[in-house]
């Protein structure tokens, strides 16, 4: 019998080298999106932006109502990457260290990346976008599990001339090696192309693959192929204030927002669009082209990615997770990097940045901007296509978090979550999988805990219907908000109902003793003397 056992081991053995079996564990794509907002894409809203991939994905797949971030970018890939809150996994407040474990500003090596975990468990792993979570060597992308990268290390990056010139920002790197983008090189095409190049490579190791694919766009600086901006040729002389309605209206009509709820207060920083001047009215419908053509580039790569799939034949076993790091930027001026504004909006000279007035119609019909804790800012589409498994054509209310995308490709992956991690014990993982709510009937996550949210002495608690929100500037007063009946936060509640605030509040400083989150005037001090 040890004989038999022993023989048919070994023949099980030459058969998976010999490529006679099959690994049939889905391939995983995760596609992140930078600064996009909550209706900047037609599944969720923007029926004048052409983004058909994502909309075919949509339908075939399934839409949450409410899918939450970080509302900024090195938290939001913090969390994405391990599963952890951004704090717990060293990255509290950005990509620069202040002396503290959960600020430290690199992941640590407690929490493991998804490479890192799929990769043990038999996973080919690659990158190619933004990383933003580790600017030192040791810290990229192939010291943490990925085997194939090509990334920029920091937080935004032009779209052009990235080479060995003093006209570089953030340099390219293609397997820890410097990369020089071509002249007249588009950064979002020659990500897409890397990708494709891996998932060409990957294919002859007969395994499954993860993918992150981390798009720069639509971040600063807004720069798009002059034929994707000239699409738009006058489709924004209506102005923000009509467009930010008809966002809110077609999101009703999506149904990725109910259809019972107002939109959130117009922004009374924005000036109107009908008292700005003829030129103030062509220079900022330019801005909204480019920013529009940027957003029209990533659907037409991820038309792309999906083509390439059908070539290689695994596009019916592959799960693509479409999302967005925060929601739009906000901001009240226009800053614009007059140093080096050498050509005109949209073009590789120019060095233009999204604000509030545009970006309040990018997160309609939600309130408020990027790096805050109202849904506007940490609300963002969600998309799950998988034809296998995940129903087609469908909305859940959801409530996920990014915590619990780790969970879910764990279990789709059969990986095990290890304990350690280089020599290290590990956190364990907060999230919940969303698998069987991905699969089923069921609307809306069971989740027992509390959702929580810190970043620069903003806070934030969802708990069932209800939602703390307290702001560092107004000096952390609280605000209460019922996202069941009011997702726009209309409406503060906290004094009719003192009793859920204290309650909330208590969990809140909890959450924070648990994941070492420290009160931001001593994250200021900390950071003043460094």
């Amino acid at each position: 019998m040890i004989k038999n056992n022993y023989l048919l081991t070994l023949i099980f053995t030459f058969c998976s080298i010999a490529g006679w079996t099959q690994d049939k564990r889905p391939n995983v794509i995760l596609i992140l999106v930078d600064d996009l907002g909550f209706s900047d894409i037609e599944p969720y809203g923007a029926s004048e932006i052409h983004t058909p991939n994502l909309k075919e994905l949509a339908s075939q797949g399934t839409r949450f109502q409410e899918f939450y971030n970080n509302s900024i970018c090195a938290p939001t890939r913090a969390s994405l990457l391990t599963g952890q809150y951004a704090h717990r996994a060293g990255l509290g407040y950005f990509n620069v260290n202040l002396g503290l474990p959960a600020y430290q500003g690199f992941l640590n090596k407690e929490s493991p990346t998804l490479a890192e975990v799929l990769k043990n468990a038999g996973y080919s792993t690659m990158i190619s976008g933004k990383w933003h979570v580790g600017d030192d060597y040791d810290q990229w992308p192939a010291q943490r599990g990925f085997e194939r990268s090509f990334n920029f290390v920091g937080g935004a990056s032009n779209f052009y001339e990235i080479n060995d010139s003093t006209q570089a920002t953030v340099p390219l790197y293609k397997n820890n090696k410097p990369f020089y983008l071509p002249k007249d090189r588009y950064l979002t095409d020659e990500i897409t192309d890397q990708a494709i190049g891996f998932l060409k490579e990957q294919h002859q190791e007969k395994k499954p693959f993860f993918l992150y694919l981390a798009f720069n766009a639509p971040h600063w600086p807004l720069q798009a192929p002059e034929e994707e901006t000239q699409k738009y040729q006058r489709t924004y002389n209506v102005g923000w204030d009509s467009l930010r309605i008809k966002r809110y209206e077609s999101a009703i009509e999506q149904g990725v927002f109910p259809a019972n709820q107002a939109i959130t207060a117009q922004d009374t920083l924005i000036q109107k669009w009908k008292k700005l001047t003829y030129d103030e009215q062509q220079y900022w419908q330019r801005r909204q082209q480019v920013f529009a053509g940027m957003i029209d580039r990533v659907d037409h790569s991820i038309g792309k990615i999906r083509q390439t799939l059908k070539e290689l034949k695994v596009d019916d076993n592959t799960i693509i997770i479409f999302m967005s790091d925060n929601g739009a930027q906000g901001g009240d001026r226009a800053r614009i990097y007059t140093t080096r504004n050498v050509g005109p909006v949209g073009s590789a000279g120019s060095y233009d940045v999204q604000n509030s007035n545009w970006s309040q119609t990018g997160n309609s019909p939600l309130r408020s901007y990027k790096d805050n804790p109202y849904e506007g800012g940490i609300g963002a589409p969600f998309i799950v296509w998988y034809p296998k498994e995940v129903k087609a054509n469908t909305i859940k209310k959801g409530t996920g978090h990014l915590i619990d995308i780790a969970p879910t490709l764990y279990d789709y992956a059969q990986a095990k979550y290890p304990n350690s991690n280089y020599g290290v014990a590990t956190h364990t993982l907060p999230g919940v999988s969303l698998r069987t709510l991905l699969s089923t009937d069921q609307k809306q996550l069971e989740r027992p805990q509390a959702l929580f949210w810190e970043r620069a002495g903003n806070r934030a608690v969802r708990y069932g219907k209800w939602k703390l929100v307290s702001i560092y500037r107004n000096g952390n007063k609280a605000e209460l908000y019922d996202i069941d009946t009011d997702r726009a936060e209309n409406h503060n509640l906290a004094a009719q109902y003192p009793q859920v605030v204290a309650q909330l509040e208590e969990l809140y400083k909890e959450w924070a003793k648990d994941n070492e989150v420290v009160n931001y005037d001593r994250i200021k001090i900390q950071s003043s003397f460094r």
